[in-house]
């Protein structure tokens, strides 16, 4: 290969992102009080079905707000998968809860519904599921085991834009969803996120929590302790038009995956992403995972793809073996094989929406000879 192919290349191209953007920059409404943001929130929460939806500065954001919207009282338990990124387990933290752990299913990498039961104490209040790379969790346990424990549920679907569930979209199956926008993402505003719900009094609360609390009745009165979490109405206009165009992006999700799995299905020991026969996997990355064979590391599969100008990246580390949350008490002597499994075997390709078939060629045969 001639060109270095990066894991994620930009998303932002053509359409009326530069028109919108543009006219926000005319008009001199830049800040979070231009009309874009609350086009975007409306279009967001429609295209998945919710009845609001709250912009803020990014996914991290967002998951903060969200589990602060909930009543939990200090020490409330929420569950979540140890396979995801750290800030899903920082936020509830942050609100003064407990993030409970388990392992991830083998075949989808999302959370193992299966084990969730066997986690719910009298201090549980919440189960946070995580769709990863692009596929959906199996929705309907969660559910189950929410209505029969009073319990809310928590949807991060920052990786999942357009994925769906049983004919759902990912984002319109909580009592609260959340979405990252961050420059990889299907939609992107660079850095931005967003909540979703049908809770009107859960809406109201999010958009003062990302506003410093000001009360609608005295600005500078403070009863609460809020953030500075808004987006601009630059991001809100860019996310706007991404949202027009979102089915061809995800369109192009599916073919890119169509075409590395043709490429690589015949490739011994190596584990390909599935799509359950409920779900609508949108591949957000097109991830892998090595065989589980002591001579292959993907760390080392990684170095060697690099070697051939092909960039790639590794799987999140377990949130039980982080040793910031050792220093803090917390996951010390838990054990989750699946995720310690797949976060040293699993690497994800690029997968940028402007690959070409060429490119898919060249970084699977990078990858074939990476894997010797």
């Amino acid at each position: 290969m001639n060109d270095f192919i990066p894991v994620s290349t930009p998303e932002l191209q053509g359409g009326n992102e530069e028109a919108y953007a543009l006219d926000c920059i005319r008009t001199g409404w830049i800040s979070s009080a231009g009309a874009y943001v609350k086009k975007f929130e409306q279009a967001w929460a429609e295209y998945c079905s919710m009845a609001e939806g709250v912009a803020v500065s990014s996914g991290t954001a967002a998951l903060h707000v969200a589990i602060k919207c909930l009543p939990l009282e200090p020490g409330a338990e929420i569950i979540l998968p140890s396979f995801t990124i750290i800030s899903c387990a920082t936020a509830i933290l942050d609100a003064g809860a407990k993030p409970v752990l388990v392992d991830c299913a083998g075949d989808t990498w999302t959370m193992d519904t299966a084990a969730i039961a066997a986690k719910i104490t009298p201090r549980t209040r919440a189960i946070m599921v995580v769709h990863i790379y692009g596929h959906p969790v199996d929705m309907d346990p969660v559910h189950a085991l929410a209505e029969k424990h009073g319990l809310y549920v928590i949807e991060d679907a920052a990786e999942a834009h357009g994925a769906e569930y049983r004919g759902r979209r990912c984002g319109g199956l909580a009592d609260i969803s959340i979405f990252s926008f961050y420059a990889n993402k299907i939609i992107t505003t660079g850095e931005g996120g967003m909540l979703l719900t049908d809770n009107p009094e859960f809406a109201q609360r999010a958009r003062a929590l990302r506003n410093l609390c000001f009360r609608p009745d005295r600005r500078f009165l403070h009863t609460e302790i809020g953030h500075v979490y808004r987006m601009t109405n630059i991001q809100a206009a860019i996310g706007l038009a991404q949202t027009e165009r979102i089915e061809t992006f995800v369109a192009k999700k599916r073919e890119i995956a169509r075409i590395y799995g043709a490429l690589l299905g015949d490739v011994a020991g190596l584990q390909l992403p599935v799509e359950k026969d409920w779900a609508k996997n949108v591949y957000w990355m097109y991830a892998v995972v090595l065989a589980n064979d002591p001579g292959l590391d993907a760390d080392a599969v990684s170095r060697e793809m690099r070697v051939h100008k092909c960039d790639t990246r590794a799987f999140f580390l377990g949130l039980h073996e982080q040793p910031v949350f050792h220093d803090m008490g917390l996951f010390n002597g838990e054990a989750y094989p699946v995720t310690e499994r797949i976060s040293r075997k699993g690497l994800y390709l690029p997968s940028g929406v402007q690959m070409t078939e060429a490119q898919q060629g060249a970084v699977c045969e990078a990858l074939r000879e990476a894997l010797g």
